[in-house]
């Protein structure tokens, strides 16, 4: 029995101890048992600690601050890219500490089964075959998971943003490795998964335009009107409510856009903030039809 424990050290360091080769050899198979259980959650907590670390560092290190001018910063865009970053820091997180989890504990249990002289071919052949039922039973879900993985690693949209995702065009309320949650502007709430969502059209990444198509009667003064137009783009600019939080470069006037047999079309165009395009178009029409009265000007229908 002695001659069971020559070819490891612990195990005939215990026979010696216990005075027993059988039981050196249950005590030294217990103590590497519970050796690799230890080590295996030990790597867990290191591996999470590592991730949450990074996690960390990736959410909150570095302003993300949008500097549209020299020496202005934009009210409310930093709060909402790091708020976006931290989002998708901590979803990747989250999915990192799983991944991680069921390596090192998987690996920790096929480990002792080996150690225990249970054959795990069989097991690991049963797991294979149960993961490729699983993963034609649930494609969709992977496909969803796999889309939303690649959607959070590119950041092509986060909360907050408005987008155009084909059946449904809201702002985002919420996003989650499946699926989208999106909020139109009647109210409606649209549950969007991931693995569908083919292309996506975002309002809100980066900067907006605002335009106005302005059409005027042929035998309008075309010097005047874009005279009109130029001083509107001025005020608007000059207005420290506007330029401070909403438009990041002074509005342009493009001159004549279009030409139809009624009508001249000139377009005054401004470089908003995301989002904010809708809020400013509305104040570029208010004072553009005021300003044109002023300056007794009549608009023709828009064809």
């Amino acid at each position: 029995m002695a001659g069971t424990c020559q070819d490891e050290v612990l195990c005939s360091w215990l026979a010696g101890w216990f005075d027993n080769a059988i039981w050196g050899q249950v005590a030294a198979s217990g103590a590497t048992i519970i050796l690799i259980l230890f080590l295996g959650f030990v790597l867990r907590k290191v591996a999470h600690r590592v991730i949450t670390k990074v996690v960390n560092r990736a959410a909150m290190g570095g302003s993300l601050t949008s500097r549209f001018r020299k020496g202005v910063t934009v009210g409310g865009v930093d709060a909402l890219l790091n708020e976006r970053r931290r989002q998708r820091a901590e979803t990747m997180g989250s999915v990192l500490k799983s991944v991680a989890s069921i390596v090192i504990l998987g690996t920790a249990v096929l480990t002792v089964l080996d150690r225990l002289t249970i054959p795990i071919a069989p097991l690991l052949t049963s797991v294979g075959i149960l993961g490729v039922a699983v993963g034609f039973g649930a494609q969709e879900l992977v496909k969803d998971f796999i889309a939303g993985m690649f959607m959070l690693l590119e950041d092509q949209y986060g909360v907050g943003d408005v987008i155009d995702v084909g059946p449904a065009v809201g702002t985002v309320e919420a996003v989650t490795l499946r699926i989208t949650r999106l909020r139109d502007v009647d109210g409606r709430v649209w549950y969007v998964r991931n693995g569908t969502i083919t292309r996506v059209g975002n309002e809100s990444q980066g900067w907006s335009r605002a335009y106005m198509d302005v059409p005027v009667p042929y035998d309008a003064d075309l010097v005047s009107v874009r005279a009109v137009l130029e001083n509107v783009a001025e005020e608007i600019w000059a207005d420290t409510e506007f330029r401070e939080s909403k438009i990041v470069e002074a509005p342009q006037v493009f001159g004549v856009e279009q030409l139809s047999d009624s009508s001249l079309v000139f377009r005054i165009s401004a470089k908003t903030v995301p989002a904010a395009q809708a809020e400013v178009s509305r104040e570029l029409r208010l004072r553009v039809k005021t300003a044109l009265d002023d300056a007794g000007i009549a608009m023709a229908a828009l064809v």
